[in-house]
């Protein structure tokens, strides 16, 4: 049976076959599998659309979640009726998306977004193209997904983290490490690092919709990123940028995903050298957000820098300036350690400051990651951004509160900063120390 989350279909491009699906009366609808995608072909018999019909069974739906049947079809003749159909897969076949849609002879991708009204472990996808004529109707690429995070965010199997502890099962700092950071769902960051950041952005969906889960992602990859500081790199050019961050939306697809897009990017906007610098900052996230928000069930968070940085109509201001009217949504506190109090504050302001910039309905979430102590030290002194001590792991991945959308550990505990602060030797930004990690987890 397929799962509650993810890619609820199988098989959805036709690669093996009929495997996964059925049609119906042989007199009324053939089918064929040339390699990839269907053809199926109304016959004369069939008058009614529901006359000629192939779906697929075992298909779980619950009430009130919101789920997307997306596919890409053509037929043989323009302006064929097709009808999509989510429904009970036994008597009384009551459909929760019951939606016709008018192919013509050259491929169009469909999405289409509904809120189930079924709650059952018997459900059914199905398409009907009977016409009264002989017709044949050319259909792939059929994905139904469910786009709430009910069933819980992803747990990377292959973070720094989880290499380590494979690496080193009887360290003593091994268990704690497994009970506190392996298990736990973070973001996994792509940036210049992977050589080909479509393909791994699309195995690590995959993975997520296999295991039925969310995930959580950080592109991280701007031009001069970093502003040449601990983390600095990035794409080598604004043009390379755009090419990486269209990869990125298509490694994603049209399945479920959050995306936390280039942290500090916009809260380092000042520190630029030039107006034609910061000019073409904006506009490259910019890009980011549009190209995210193509991406029907992506949500894709602009970063908004911490509450101690930018003033709240300043960070507001630069995320106009960087798009956000495309996503509507923002995230505070990345990598940072300010307290869950003090970032919804900050995400408030920031709200209601672009309200007056005309940007309604804004939503945020807060990196909760390191922020359990708060960003204070004993002395009432806020602490330096790069692994400071005294640090503590916050509130896991979840729903959010005072505003918050969701908190999300969106930096990896562990990961980290730089070679800076308490890190030891050999821990530049983005390697995994289990000496800092163990800082995290028992708070010194």
């Amino acid at each position: 049976m397929a799962g509650t989350y993810g890619d609820l279909v199988t098989n959805g491009s036709f690669t093996s076959g009929m495997t996964g699906w059925w049609s119906g009366n042989p007199t009324m609808i053939t089918v064929a599998t040339p390699g990839t995608g269907l053809q199926a072909t109304a016959t004369t018999n069939a008058v009614n659309l529901w006359d000629a019909l192939f779906g697929q069974d075992g298909i779980t739906l619950r009430s009130g979640c919101q789920y997307t049947l997306s596919f890409t079809a053509r037929a043989s003749q323009p302006n064929t009726t097709l009808r999509a159909s989510v429904q009970l897969g036994v008597d009384p076949f009551t459909a929760t998306l019951d939606k016709t849609v008018a192919l013509g002879t050259v491929d169009t991708h469909f999405v289409l977004t509904f809120t189930s009204s079924l709650s059952t472990t018997t459900g059914q996808a199905n398409f009907q193209l009977g016409q009264g004529s002989t017709v044949t109707v050319y259909l792939t690429e059929v994905r139904l997904t469910c786009s709430t995070v009910r069933e819980g965010f992803y747990v990377d199997p292959n973070s720094n983290a989880a290499q380590w502890l494979n690496a080193n099962p009887a360290d003593p700092r091994a268990p704690k490490i497994l009970r506190s950071l392996v298990r736990r769902p973070t973001a996994r960051w792509f940036g210049d690092w992977n050589a080909n950041v479509q393909a791994d952005v699309n195995a690590y969906v995959t993975a997520a919709a296999a295991a039925g889960k969310l995930p959580i992602l950080a592109a991280y990859n701007m031009h001069n990123r970093d502003n040449g500081g601990q983390s600095s790199g990035g794409a080598p050019t604004p043009d390379a940028y755009r090419a990486w961050i269209d990869a990125v939306a298509a490694g994603i697809g049209d399945r479920p995903a959050l995306v936390i897009v280039e942290p500090d990017s916009l809260a380092q906007v000042g520190s630029l050298p030039t107006d034609a610098a910061r000019t073409e900052r904006y506009a490259l996230v910019s890009y980011a957000a549009q190209a995210l928000a193509a991406r029907p069930l992506v949500r894709a968070y602009l970063d908004g820098g911490n509450a101690t940085w930018i003033r709240p109509a300043e960070m507001a201001a630069r995320l106009v300036a960087g798009g956000i009217s495309a996503v509507k949504c923002f995230a505070v506190g990345v990598s940072n350690f300010d307290a869950t109090d003090i970032s919804c504050g900050y995400g408030q302001r920031i709200t209601a400051e672009l309200v007056k910039a005309g940007v309604t309905g804004a939503r945020y979430v807060i990196d909760t990651s390191r922020n359990g102590n708060g960003a204070m030290d004993e002395n009432g002194t806020h602490v330096d951004y790069c692994n400071p001590a005294g640090r503590h792991l916050g509130v896991p991945s979840s729903i959010g509160v005072g505003g918050a959308e969701y908190l999300l550990w969106i930096k990896v505990p562990g990961d980290s900063d730089g070679q800076c602060g308490v890190a030891p030797p050999g821990t530049p930004a983005g390697t995994f120390s289990p000496y800092l990690a163990e800082r995290l987890i028992d708070g010194w």
